[in-house]
């Protein structure tokens, strides 16, 4: 079944467990017939023992005035009495035997009503009996029928809700999190907003390399993403190349200063980042427009006296103009050497990008792009991170702003970034409407006065450090109380993290390079002026998504196809796959493990997928548990919406417009296989070409 052109999606945080259906129990029982009326033997046999005790007085009385009638009329008859006596004594017999007689009579009589009588009762008491039993029989069969539907809703019932971010939110602060949860977490945030057309731009400063099984997912859907791996790709990454000399000289004193200040934020005694800054706008001012990194470098070591300056000059480095002017920048004397000794530090940091865009290559357009500083340990990867953050702030500052979360920009590592640096991107995309994902492995105080502010929402992941865990208490409010699935235990107790895995680059390799060359010059022919030189601009042209490419490749995505990826492509999905193959019922019954409290310990021991999620959505704040696991799309308990409007049919969901409730506005749409007319929602913007003059 092909999927429909899929809907502009909510930006969907996880899925939240939850009963909407209570277990109706065991079926009601059905009525016992009570025992029939009928007629007590007993008292049958007593009452005609009375009667025929009674009775044999009467017949006995009766026979014996017969036979002494009898003899008194013998006696007569035979002149022993006179005809008076005879006929008295006949007559007074035959009375007082016709009176036994009659008695007996009546009592047969009396005992057949009492017996008719007794028939009557029981027969109308077995005919109430009866007419009760039958209306208790359609009074079960009522509750029966009832149960039952009670009983397929809670068996059928949906256990998982997607957890989407209301409308006004434009950053999520991710705290804490291990290797494992963040790549859970990100496919979560990500899939469906590629599907859906959307672009996602990954900075990983993990060094766990957290959208590995993004990167492998997009990659088996032929969503072609793109990965340049730095320093070694260095070459091919062409990010912030040809600015103008003033953006230049902001964007590398901003990365100098960034790595002397650190993430603790604490500024070295005697550093002044407007001295930076000056030295490098007259340095570039010199070298002109669109300088690359390696003549800067070129120039702070001609300041700085380093090496033999003649040498950058026959490598095309300088011109000996050039050279001339820039040894006569700055006078001699004192000031001499304060210029000597920063020119010094500024190219002992900023050399790291000399080889920065110096062999483009062209790469296809792709809505998935990830940039990965690695290692982390080597010197001037801070520069690097720094670089690439603030360069990629400059080129958001000149977009035009467009639908909320059309393009969505994660940030993973932010602990290691000044929090000036972290505000400018903040800033940035608040802007232009970009969706921001900051994510903090550990909360410092620079952080912790951050997680939250603005239009944000908090998501905290298992925290290890107890002040850390204490600080996200504070900030979530432990009063809040959980209910955890045995699934997400189960999962994730069996779920190995990433940590020393790494990226695989798809700009670095002759291979990859010859493939999308092509590609990117059949795209090339319809590019506007700045855009036609074939590989000039890897990074900001696989920026530049069509809309109708886009699409067309997005909505005719198999369903079958996007569930069968997560579950052999990402080791979520085989770990889930694994632990509902040796439990069968775990993904589709109701279990729930245990219920917490958010309190310090309780943030420590959270399953790798488990994300506690806070946010700011109509009179209230939200706060929600839910599991970032992405194999949860797959089966077959998930709900199309989430858990307020299944609670409140026809309502729209808190924080949305009406209407954006439903299947295209579900995070879970891409699952759809209805076919929905896509909202004309005009091309997406495109960031300035900042090559053109």
């Amino acid at each position: 079944m092909r999927a429909g052109p899929v809907q502009p999606v909510s930006t969907c945080l996880g899925w939240q467990y939850a009963v909407a259906h209570a277990d109706p129990g065991l079926p009601p029982r059905r009525p016992v017939p009570p025992e029939p009326e009928r007629l007590n033997p007993g008292w049958l046999a007593a009452q005609r023992a009375e009667e025929n005790l009674i009775g044999r007085r009467a017949i006995g009385t009766a026979g014996g005035c017969v036979l002494a009638a009898a003899g008194v009329t013998l006696l007569g008859w035979a002149g022993w009495l006179n005809p008076a006596l005879t006929a008295l004594g006949a007559a007074a017999f035959a009375t007082v035997g016709a009176l036994g007689a009659a008695s007996a009579w009546r009592g047969r009589q009396a005992l057949a009503a009492a017996l008719a009588a007794e028939t009557r009762r029981v027969s109308a008491a077995r005919a109430v009996q009866e007419s009760e039993l039958f209306g208790a029989q359609e009074e079960h069969a009522r509750r029966f029928r009832a149960w039952q539907a009670r009983q397929r809703a809670f068996c059928g019932q949906a256990l998982w809700y997607p957890v989407a971010l209301p409308a006004g939110i434009d950053r999520v602060d991710l705290a804490g999190g291990t290797l494992a949860g963040w790549s859970a977490l990100l496919t979560t945030i990500a899939l469906p907003r590629l599907a859906g057309g959307d672009e996602i731009t990954v900075i990983d400063l993990s060094e766990g390399a957290i959208a590995r099984d993004l990167v492998t997912l997009a990659d088996g859907l032929r969503m072609s993403p793109l990965v340049w791996v730095l320093p070694a790709d260095l070459p091919r990454f062409d990010l912030g190349v040809g600015l103008p000399a003033a953006a230049t000289a902001d964007i590398l004193a901003a990365a100098v200063s960034a790595d002397l200040t650190g993430a603790g934020g604490a500024r070295p005694a005697g550093h002044d980042p407007a001295a930076d800054h000056a030295l490098l706008s007259r340095l570039l001012e010199v070298l002109g427009d669109g300088a690359p990194a390696a003549r800067v470098t070129a120039g702070l070591r001609a300041l700085a006296q380093v090496g033999d300056p003649r040498a950058d000059v026959r490598a095309g480095l300088l011109t000996a103009a050039q050279l001339d002017r820039i040894t006569a920048l700055f006078g001699r004397g004192a000031a001499d050497r304060v210029v000597i000794e920063r020119a010094w530090a500024l190219e002992a940091r900023l050399r790291v990008l000399d080889r920065l865009g110096t062999d483009p290559v062209p790469v296809p357009r792709s809505g998935l792009r990830v940039v990965a500083v690695s290692p982390g340990g080597a010197f001037g990867s801070g520069v690097l991170a720094a670089y690439v953050t603030l360069a990629l702030t400059h080129l958001l500052r000149h977009a035009s702003p467009g639908r909320p979360w059309r393009h969505t920009v994660v940030l993973a590592g932010a602990q290691q970034l000044p929090g000036e640096v972290i505000d400018a991107l903040a800033g940035a995309c608040e802007v232009t409407r970009t969706g921001l994902v900051l994510g903090y492995r550990s909360i410092p105080a620079q952080v912790a006065h951050r997680l939250g502010r603005g239009n944000a929402a908090l998501a905290v992941m298992r925290l290890g450090n107890a002040a850390d865990a204490r600080a996200a208490s504070e900030q979530i409010g432990a009063q809040h109380r959980f209910v955890l699935s045995q699934f997400t235990d189960t999962v994730g107790a069996s779920v190995t993290d990433t940590a020393g895995d790494s990226y695989s680059s798809t700009v670095g390799t002759a291979q990859s390079a010859s493939v999308s060359r092509s590609r990117s010059q059949t795209a090339g022919r319809s590019r506007g002026r700045g855009q036609a030189r074939s590989g000039a601009a890897p990074f900001a042209a696989a920026t530049r998504s069509g809309s109708a490419e886009t699409s067309e490749s997005r909505g005719t995505s198999d369903t079958d196809s996007v569930t069968d990826g997560i579950n052999s492509s990402t080791s979520w999905g085989v770990t889930t796959s694994r632990a509902i193959g040796l439990n069968e019922s775990l993904g589709r019954t109701v279990q729930r493990s245990r219920e917490f409290l958010v309190e310090p310990d309780e943030l420590q021991r959270l399953p790798p997928s488990a994300v506690i999620i806070s946010y700011a959505s109509g009179p209230r704040r939200h706060v929600v548990l839910a599991d970032a696991n992405p194999a949860i799309a797959a089966l077959p308990t998930v709900a199309v919406t989430g858990l307020d409007q299944a609670r409140h049919p026809g309502q729209p969901a808190a924080g949305h417009p009406a209407g954006a409730a439903g299947a295209a506005g579900h995070p879970a749409g891409w699952r759809s296989g209805a076919r929905q007319p896509a909202p004309n929602l005009g091309p997406p913007p495109e960031p300035p070409d900042w090559r053109r003059r």
